[in-house]
């Protein structure tokens, strides 16, 4: 495994733990705001499913990035068509997901957008470059 491989697989591995920390903490918040309406558990599933929806676009973000890393070098062209179509496969994914977790589940629309949104936030953060943001590391 070259260094870059190892940057990226580490990489990945933080924005995933964060992405699934940010759910359990939203989860955690709507079964407690709901507890007294008695829809705790409900509220807070829904919440879990939101943002393991955005734990699975990241999963699939991140092999189509080590996927065209891969080919980056001798096949730029292939490289870009790869990021391309993972961009196509992560919307198409979005709607399916979503529309699983609030058509046929029925599970609470603003849990499930709040859950999804805070570790789509959370990916957003850890994916950027922390040089360039001012950090130590």
């Amino acid at each position: 495994m070259s260094t870059i491989d190892k940057k990226l697989t580490g990489k990945a591995r933080r924005v995933v733990v964060a992405q699934l920390s940010a759910t359990a903490v939203v989860a955690a918040a709507f079964f407690m705001l709901a507890a007294g309406e008695g829809e705790g558990a409900h509220k807070a599933l829904s919440a879990f499913y939101g943002g393991l929806s955005s734990v699975v676009l990241a999963l699939i973000s991140i092999g189509g990035f080590m996927r065209a890393n891969a080919l980056a070098l001798s096949d730029p062209k292939q490289s870009m068509i790869i990021l391309y179509i993972g961009a196509v496969v992560r919307f198409a994914a979005v709607i399916v997901l979503l529309g699983i977790g609030l058509g046929l589940l029925k599970l609470d629309a603003m849990a499930v957008f709040v859950g999804f949104a805070l570790a789509q936030a959370s990916y957003l953060m850890g994916v950027r470059d922390r040089k360039t943001a001012g950090s130590p590391d």
